[in-house]
């Protein structure tokens, strides 16, 4: 199998690249219209999935995750826990610190809003096999970490 990956098309290469920067797209456009169904600035609500994927984390990682400054990330916070999508919880191995606890699925209108393309996806993977699935969804993983490596380049590209 190793061989067939030197002997791809250019072109299929290529067309690769654009599906995925096209998907890119139409996921920030699907993430900006929930955001503006829930009330929600479009900052607040990717943080609110970043905590979700993440689970529980600082404030400071929430600013280098997001690329906010600490004080927009307090303010941030602020406003997530006043509409009840976050809690602040201190640190059990560091009293100097809070953690930030998503509260993300207890949140109605979030499972609401997302269950429509859930139930689509869930559909779209049924119609492929386990053995297909297992491959996207490896394939998913591998992809989101190049993109996050990509995403610290370009961050600290910009810092300096």
């Amino acid at each position: 199998m190793s061989s067939d990956r030197h002997v791809q098309p250019r072109d299929l290469q290529e067309q690769f690249t654009l599906r995925m920067r096209g998907l890119g797209a139409r996921t920030v456009l699907y993430q900006q219209n929930v955001a503006a169904s829930l009330g929600l600035y479009n900052n607040d609500f990717l943080s609110i999935d970043i905590l979700h994927e993440k689970g529980p984390i600082t404030a400071g990682e929430l600013s280098k995750l997001t690329g906010l400054a600490t004080g927009s990330v307090t303010t941030l916070i602020d406003r997530l826990e006043k509409n009840g999508f976050v809690r602040r919880q201190n640190d059990p191995n560091d009293r100097r610190k809070v953690i930030i606890v998503p509260l993300y699925e207890n949140k109605e209108e979030v499972s609401r809003t997302y269950l429509p393309l859930h139930s689509a996806m869930v559909k779209l993977a049924s119609s492929y096999t386990v053995e297909e699935l297992e491959l996207i969804t490896q394939f998913l993983g591998k992809a989101s970490t190049v993109l996050e490596d990509q995403i610290q380049q370009l961050s600290s590209t910009a810092r300096n």
